[in-house]
């Protein structure tokens, strides 16, 4: 069960304890999610409260300027591969990719049809530029695996396991592309040194504008909801 804590004005805070943390932070998710307060392990519960009571002006303002939750349905425009798209409910068997539309079938709920079309895209670009990263770092990997995480865009394991969130689909093709060199550097060297973002600029020079849209757009591709 999650801890939480609830400070003046009734704002809920979820709780998590990290070995790994050394500070206490406060995360407000862009996507709506609850608020979430991070405490190393050795330090007590009241002392999370207090910081987050201290923090409470930034949590409100924060909380204010999250997007409002966009529903994958006819009439709206959702971005893929960077581009909006209009949905429109058609007679076709499958979801179909146009020049600004997106047709789906109009007697089948749109967000699962959508959400699978997605995947599908995600997992056919992702394994493009996996298995081409790969081959110029000379280093295989298992298999891709696709999530619909919320912390992060990907992972790699020791084991060559690659995982990604599918929402990338709706990311522009070059951001794509450098989430899958960023988790393919990781089966050279399992860390962030000096040594692992040597392989990530030589698989995908120039990568510094893509994290940089990931930090500014990232959030608006997790507020779309595919189900109620």
């Amino acid at each position: 069960m999650v801890e939480h804590i609830t400070i003046a004005g009734g704002l809920r805070i979820a709780v998590r304890r990290s070995s790994r943390a050394r500070r206490l932070t406060l995360r407000v998710p862009r996507d709506g999610a609850e608020m979430v307060l991070t405490l190393p392990k050795h330090v007590p519960l009241g002392e999370g409260l207090a910081f987050a009571e201290a923090k409470r002006n930034w949590l409100v303002q924060a909380a204010a300027r999250r997007p409002a939750p966009m529903r994958a349905e006819a009439g709206a425009a959702l971005p893929v591969e960077g581009r909006p798209r209009q949905i429109v409910a058609a007679s076709v068997r499958a979801a179909t990719l146009q020049q600004d539309a997106l047709l789906i079938p109009e007697r089948r709920p749109a967000g699962p049809v959508l959400a699978a079309f997605l995947k599908h895209v995600a997992h056919q670009r992702l394994r493009v530029a996996c298995d081409r990263h790969a081959t110029a770092l000379e280093r295989p990997f298992r298999v891709i695996d696709l999530r619909d995480t919320r912390s992060r865009w990907g992972s790699c394991t020791a084991d060559g396991r690659l995982m990604f969130s599918w929402r990338l689909a709706m990311a522009p093709p070059e951001v794509l592309d450098y989430v899958a060199a960023h988790e393919v550097a990781h089966l050279a060297h399992m860390d962030h040194s000096g040594r692992f973002w040597s392989v990530v600029e030589r698989l995908c020079p120039g990568h510094a504008s893509q994290r940089v849209w990931l930090r500014r757009h990232g959030g608006d591709l997790m507020v779309w909801k595919f189900r109620d």
